[in-house]
């Protein structure tokens, strides 16, 4: 694979599509799935405006089989056509079957694996070296590295450095806790030239003055112009007009039971309604 090419086409936005289930047996709805990436795509999302992510966290990858990942991961793929690049979630909490995804991942036609630290049990960081390591040497496809510092153990500075060594990895999805040591920035500023860094702490604006060259967008999902008006606005170095769309935007809770299967009902869903001025 080219690396460098992957690097280049996750410049974006970063955008998870939704896992759709059936009511009321939960199954798979893939039509609704796949309806659903029609949208983004006639709305605007191309391969310079965004990467589809299939399985991520916010597409219940932990609520699904390997099986009904990889049929999640056909349908958006089948859907795009190679119009974007899709990457597929690879969070796991086994080795094997990480290796496991990578390779399905790539038999599939995915350009990018999204890797996260292994959750629930507690790991060090070369454990996750080696992790990030032994997909890499499965599958000849390019790494997204996500740092889940809220579920496992936390990708530092130095381990970014180290995952650098890895040649797969072309991507950072970077968040961390906000302090006064600024690690966000440290982070996206040091490493801007050698991985893709999606932001995935909505500090648009600064990131990107930083070199981050991709966004996690979730409100894409339904409002695929906004992310469009985004990226342009951020290229063209707009960065005022981008730091007001975000702090003007009126978010507002909603009740709603969850759609994952095996997950307890009431999660919340968000709404926002962002005004661009």
């Amino acid at each position: 694979m080219d690396f460098e090419r992957a690097k280049a086409r996750l410049e974006g936005c970063y955008i998870t599509v939704p896992t759709m289930f059936r009511d009321p047996d939960l199954e798979l709805d893939l039509a609704a799935t796949r309806r659903h990436v029609r949208f983004l795509l006639e709305r605007g999302i191309d391969a310079r405006y965004g990467t589809l992510l299939a399985g991520g966290a916010a597409g219940d990858f932990s609520a699904m089989t390997f099986e009904e990942r990889l049929e999640v991961l056909d349908a958006v793929l089948e859907e795009t056509d190679r119009r974007v690049p899709v990457a597929m979630g690879g969070q796991t909490t086994s080795t094997l079957e990480l290796k496991r995804l990578a390779r399905a991942a790539q038999r599939a036609g995915a350009e990018l694996l999204q890797v996260s630290c292994p959750f629930y049990f507690a790991h060090t960081e070369g454990d996750f070296y080696e992790y990030v390591a032994e997909a890499a040497a499965a599958a000849d496809i390019a790494i997204i590295v996500y740092n889940t510092f809220w579920t496992s153990a936390a990708v530092s500075f130095r381990m970014v450095e180290k995952l650098c060594e890895i040649p797969n990895v072309v991507g950072l999805k970077w968040a961390c806790p906000r302090t006064d040591a600024m690690e966000f920035e440290d982070v996206v500023a040091t490493f801007a030239g050698r991985l893709t860094i999606i932001d995935n702490h909505l500090m648009f604006a600064l990131s990107h003055m930083l070199g981050a060259r991709a966004f996690e967008v979730h409100l894409c999902n339904y409002w695929p112009e906004w992310g469009v008006r985004l990226i342009d606005d951020l290229a063209a170095g707009r960065y005022p007009e981008v730091q007001r769309a975000l702090v003007k935007g009126r978010c507002r809770s909603i009740s709603s039971g969850s759609r994952s299967r095996r997950v307890t009902p009431a999660a919340t869903v968000i709404s926002t309604s962002c005004a661009w001025s």
